[in-house]
């Protein structure tokens, strides 16, 4: 007789629980072992691990891509239920009505619908429910009522030969969308950050309203010509000749509107009969009241999805908010990866609440968005202020003028030549201790700054520039040859250029799959901006080593990570103080770091060094100098000593010194010495405390290091956590 306690869980799985719900009709239509995150990256110095990802023993679906259930299985040591907790948990995550746990008696059925006692039952393996049965849940749980409401719910999603499937976020996002439409909602907010495919999710959200026919004229509406153009080579290229772009209307030599000429189909205006039309808020309105819009009627579009929302239809009286309000009577969906939400201006007041919000920190806790390190560099004349002394003159010979300068000044309205030299300095030294080949984008107040960037880049990088003049170019909006060079920049496939100054125009629609190093070297006060800023670095590309990325800043805009609206973390930041060099911090941080681990599970995880790999192809670049600010030299400026910080779990930084830090975190797990004595006295526990205090951002080895490199770990606790010293082998405190 066969002896179920005697089985693994994997055979509780393949002997009983996929019987019994292939009985009940779910054959083909279910998963087995579905990992449904990618892992958090861990990284050290220069080190990087994956931690273990979060994985569903069933996953069931309806259709594909529409899960109704899942399953979590243990063996038959454990009881019927002892999964639910776990179950619940991915339930909750995966937006999913129907739990099960088992051990291969049967089942523990949680219905997340039920108001009642009938929330949890059990259920004989004979007896597990239909898919028809459980469609029924679903449908109550997104209170679909119609049959028209649950066609379109229904609806496949496309898939092609590539086997490409949604993220289970982008399946939650898409599906929560097309079934608040189904049930009428007409103003839909989709907040997810930068990285995480909202374009991809947009395609897939039109594909099932368009093939479902509830939307059968659709424009999607971005406001750079980047976007357009990677959005119709993106994943709309499926929509193949059901799909235009809008062009610009002009004004010809004789004073009459135009369309500009779409060469390929030899027409001067836009052609009705296309189904999905792509457009730019600047090609669909004019500064000479040219509004290519009007072109069609208000009644022409049933679905409207505006990109990167935040920028352009938040505000009331934006000329962009003319198209939204013309069409009306629309559907209108806003994609971004940070809502705006001031006096003036709202994105929810327009759309409503997001029906779904995928953060920054969610998706570098799943392992899809790069987690990142910020080092700060403190200059003497930012955070101490400059006066210029008694009779300084200008480069020009003019006399400056009085007053003390800060950060606020320099690069805006004065220019100070040493300063520019040292931050080109301390970037160049940290490409020299990581990688020189590593995509760079460096923010600068404006243009006059990006281009002074770029020359103190070079004249610090002359040996690479002088082998390949692209190695750092000028990305901005006035210069076209900088301009052309950015397809080559967010090219992965591409070497250079590498190093890219910028002001405004990368800060929002550039896919840098394989940026590496965030200069933040601008005045940057606006939390969206920021956002924008970081979601620069933000993708993963395993293929070419990018696996996190670092933020080099010289303003302390990184303050921003303590707003309560910013919700990411970062692995580490520390601030430079005069004696370091960024080209050491790699290899100090080596040995400066806690060792990787799991957070989930507390496992010791194996690092593995990237995998760079790169090919080569030229380019070139431009200058301007626009006057109106003041130039001088002879300054002296360096870099202030000053002090580590890390951020806690909410994402703010630490004004606190690593002794006290680490006394608090302690203190917040063990409320006393008995209790920390407690568990430490078992020799496995150790390590879980260790764990859990590097799952707190304590850093012990920085912190034996501060306090004393030569004691004991526990000893050290004891001392600064509670003020007293210990042995291990001791029965109380050493007196």
């Amino acid at each position: 007789m066969l002896d179920k306690k005697q089985l693994s869980e994997r055979d509780i799985c393949t002997k009983f629980i996929t019987p019994a719900i292939e009985q009940a009709g779910w054959k083909d239509k279910f998963l087995e072992e579905v990992s449904f995150t990618d892992g958090r990256i861990y990284v050290r110095g220069k080190m990087t691990a994956r931690g273990k990802a979060k994985r569903a023993d069933f996953i069931l679906y309806y259709k594909s891509n529409i899960p109704i259930a899942i399953i979590e299985a243990k063996d038959n040591k454990h009881t019927v239920s002892d999964g639910m907790q776990q179950a619940l948990e991915y339930a909750r995550i995966l937006d999913i009505p129907c739990v099960f746990s088992s051990n291969g008696d049967g089942f523990l059925f949680h219905d997340r619908t039920a108001t009642d006692e009938t929330i949890e039952q059990e259920v004989s393996l004979e007896d597990f429910p239909t898919p028809e049965t459980l469609w029924e849940r679903y449908k109550r749980y997104k209170g679909l009522e119609t049959e028209a409401e649950e066609a379109i719910a229904a609806q496949d999603y496309f898939v092609d030969s590539s086997g490409r499937r949604p993220r289970y976020y982008q399946q939650i996002a898409v599906n929560r969308s097309t079934e608040a439409i189904a049930k009428g909602q007409n103003r839909i907010l989709l907040v997810m950050a930068t990285g995480t495919g909202k374009t991809y999710t947009a395609f897939q959200i039109i594909y099932r309203l368009w093939k479902s026919r509830r939307k059968k004229r659709i424009l999607f509406l971005a406001d750079r010509t980047a976007l357009i153009d990677q959005t119709r080579r993106g994943d709309f290229k499926h929509f193949k000749d059901k799909m235009t772009i809008i062009r610009k209307k002009v004004v010809d030599e004789n004073g009459r509107a135009r369309m500009v000429v779409n060469r390929k189909r030899g027409i001067d205006s836009t052609d009705k009969a296309y189904e999905i039309f792509l457009g730019l808020y600047q090609g669909l309105t004019g500064t000479e009241g040219i509004d290519t819009y009007k072109d069609f009627s208000p009644d022409f579009f049933d679905l409207i999805v505006v990109d990167e929302c935040h920028r352009c239809s938040a505000a009331d009286d934006s000329a962009w908010r003319e198209i939204l309000t013309y069409f009306g009577n629309a559907t209108h969906i806003g994609l971004t990866a940070t809502p705006r939400e001031t006096e003036a201006i709202s994105n929810s007041d327009y759309f409503g609440d997001p029906v779904y919000t995928y953060s920054l920190r969610q998706g570098i806790e799943d392992g899809f968005l790069a987690p990142y390190r910020v080092v700060r560099v403190g200059l003497n004349i930012d955070l101490e202020g400059w006066r210029p002394p008694k009779g300084k003159l200008d480069k020009r010979g003019n006399p400056v003028e009085d007053r003390i300068y800060n950060r606020s000044d320099f690069d805006r309205n004065i220019v100070v030549d040493e300063r520019r030299r040292l931050v080109a300095e301390k970037i160049t030294e940290y490409l020299k201790g990581h990688n020189r080949f590593a995509k760079t984008i460096v923010f600068c107040v404006d243009i006059e700054h990006a281009e002074g960037m770029r020359s103190a880049l070079a004249r610090q990088n002359a040996d690479l520039v002088r082998q390949n003049y692209k190695y750092v170019m000028r990305i901005t909006g006035d210069e076209e040859e900088g301009k052309r060079e950015l397809d080559n920049f967010i090219n992965p496939e591409e070497r250079y250029p590498v190093i890219a100054t910028t002001s405004k125009l990368m800060t929002t629609g550039v896919d840098a799959q394989t940026c590496q190093l965030i200069v933040l070297d601008s005045n940057i006060h606006s939390m969206t901006e920021f956002k924008q800023i970081i979601g620069r670095g933000t993708r993963i590309n395993e293929e070419f080593g990018k696996l996190y990325f670092t933020i080099l800043d010289f303003r302390n805009v990184t303050d921003l990570f303590a707003d309560p609206d910013f919700d990411g973390d970062t692995v580490r930041i520390k601030v430079l103080g005069e004696a370091d060099t960024l080209a050491t911090i790699e290899a100090e941080e080596q040995t400066d770091l806690d060792p990787l681990v799991d957070e989930e599970s507390g496992e010791a995880l194996k690092p593995e060094p990237p995998r760079i790999r790169y090919l080569v192809q030229d380019a070139d670049a431009g200058a301007n100098e626009p006057s109106g600010k003041v130039y001088i030299n002879g300054v002296d400026v360096s870099v202030l000593v000053s002090r580590e910080l890390v951020f806690d779990n909410d994402g703010k930084p630490l004004l606190v010194g690593l002794k006290d830090f680490t006394r608090d975190k302690v203190r917040e797990k063990f409320r006393s010495l008995d209790d920390f004595l407690t568990y430490w006295s078992a020799a496995d526990r150790k390590e879980a405390i260790v764990a859990e205090l590097a799952a707190q951002n304590v850093l012990l080895d920085a912190f034996t290091a501060a306090v004393d490199k030569e004691a004991d770990l526990f000893d050290l606790i004891c001392h600064v956590a509670f003020d007293q010293n210990h042995s291990p082998a001791a029965n109380g405190p050493k007196t």
